[in-house]
């Protein structure tokens, strides 16, 4: 009788890279048209008008009511694919993420039902983030366990490439939608943007959905799961030996993944609000770039495909000097970024730009690793798990707080940015410290 392990069909390279780069895509995709649509139309139809600025920070604390769900994901998709397998789990993950956002796009606003609409909006957001908590690991898992030899790195960059591409999409698609539906206001969408206009990206998502799901059900388990099955390693409560056995390496990639967060959202989500503020702000508004959204959202675009370049670069230097010495290099060039961000923004157009560069491109380094790194604290009867959980209590550390930290940051700096760049290099601080104190995993092996 043959093995499981030698009976199970392997994944081909080919399947491997598409499926964990395309199911990535499409849950980024959902997940940033929410955060651009958080900016951008959330504060004007789902809250009382009056006050700009509160509106926009209410915004914000929906947006990071998802992070709060994250790691309750992790742990239920988590204990789903430690259990029964990588590909089922995933499936169940693209679909509530992909009904989520659906359904996003058709909630009433504040005008017709009050308070109801942000408590809709509230409960969809909660899906969007319970659902991508179980996505990122899955996938990670999937590059990670069938790379060959060597490669984990660069094979584990192919979700973290998922980011880019979902926000590029995302992004392009509000573009196209507000090109059609213009403004002559650059700070406000037109009416017809605000009526009807914003809901496309949203429905859109049931398209991607579709062609996710057909994707995935081609895949087959890794050879690592199964030879975790065929060995009696599967445990009844992922959880619950995840940290009893592995609480250290739950910390630690907790804080690996800090200075991540943090300055991915403040490179999106803040940045956008930054840079679409008024140069001489009225009342309740900020001081910011003055750029006008479908301008911005280009230079945005410009910057994230330093990202996806610098994703794909970091996985063969991960790969070749080890995933720790290459973060601690790329943590301490995030320090560095973070202390120049008013000297480059007073340089005006060309300033903005090598800003949005510069940033962009160390979120590539940073990112990219973590596809691998994180996979590799855990053993396999618990990798979905723990890697799921340090990813998403990550979240709630860096990416929950970063948006709303750093538009009270930008008041406290009377309309100037300094102080939130010195906010992310505390926490680069601390992911680097984090870096320091761990060890090298590159050599480890993935099926054990």
């Amino acid at each position: 009788m043959q093995s499981t392990s030698e009976s199970t069909p392997a994944n081909s390279r080919s399947r491997v890279l598409f499926a964990s780069l395309v199911g990535t895509t499409i849950e980024f995709y959902d997940f940033y048209v929410y955060a651009t649509a958080a900016v951008l139309v959330f504060p004007h139809l789902f809250f009382p008008p009056g006050n700009e600025t509160a509106a926009l920070l209410a915004s914000f604390a929906i947006f990071g009511a998802a992070m709060i769900a994250r790691p309750l994901g992790a742990v239920f998709f988590g204990h789903l694919g430690d259990k029964v397998g990588r590909k089922k789990t995933l499936i169940y993950a693209l679909l509530t993420m992909g009904v989520a956002t659906f359904l996003i796009g058709l909630l009433p606003t504040y005008h017709s039902i009050g308070w109801i609409a942000p408590l809709l909006l509230v409960l969809m957001r909660l899906a969007q983030g319970f659902a991508i908590g179980g996505e990122w690991s899955g996938a990670a898992l999937v590059a990670t366990e069938n790379a060959p030899e060597g490669k984990r790195a660069l094979f584990g960059t192919f979700p973290q490439l998922g980011a880019p591409l979902g926000f590029i999409i995302a992004n392009g698609l509000f573009l196209i939608v507000a090109a059609l539906l213009p403004s002559d206001n650059p700070s406000r969408p037109s009416e017809a943007f605000l009526d009807w206009g914003w809901r496309i990206p949203f429905l859109f998502s049931a398209v991607m959905v579709i062609v996710g799901l057909w994707i995935r059900l081609n895949l087959v388990e890794s050879t690592a799961f199964s030879k975790a099955v065929e060995t009696g390693r599967v445990v009844k409560l992922p959880m619950g030996e995840v940290v009893r056995r592995h609480w250290r390496e739950l910390i630690l990639g907790t804080f690996y993944m800090l200075a991540t967060y943090v300055l991915f959202y403040l490179m999106t989500t803040f940045s956008l609000s930054y840079g679409r503020a008024p140069v001489e702000p009225g009342p309740g508004q900020l001081p910011g770039l003055g750029y006008s959204y479908n301008d911005f959202v280009l230079m945005l675009i410009f910057g994230v495909v330093f990202f996806g370049i610098f994703t794909l670069i970091s996985g063969p230097l991960a790969d070749r000097w080890g995933r720790r010495k290459t973060l601690i290099m790329v943590t301490l060039g995030i320090i560095a970024f973070a202390l120049l961000w008013v000297p480059l923004l007073s340089l005006g157009f060309v300033g903005v730009l090598l800003w949005l560069a510069l940033g962009f491109s160390l979120m590539g380094m940073t990112f990219g690793p973590m596809g691998a790194l994180l996979p590799e604290l855990f053993p396999t009867n618990v990798r979905y798990t723990g890697s799921g959980i340090s990813y998403n209590v990550s979240s709630i550390l860096g990416a929950a707080v970063a948006p709303f930290v750093a538009v009270w940051l930008w008041q406290t700096g009377n309309g100037s940015p300094v102080l939130v760049g010195v906010y992310l290099a505390v926490m680069a601080g601390i992911t680097l410290l984090a870096l320091i104190i761990g060890k090298e995993t590159r050599d480890l092996d993935i099926t054990r």
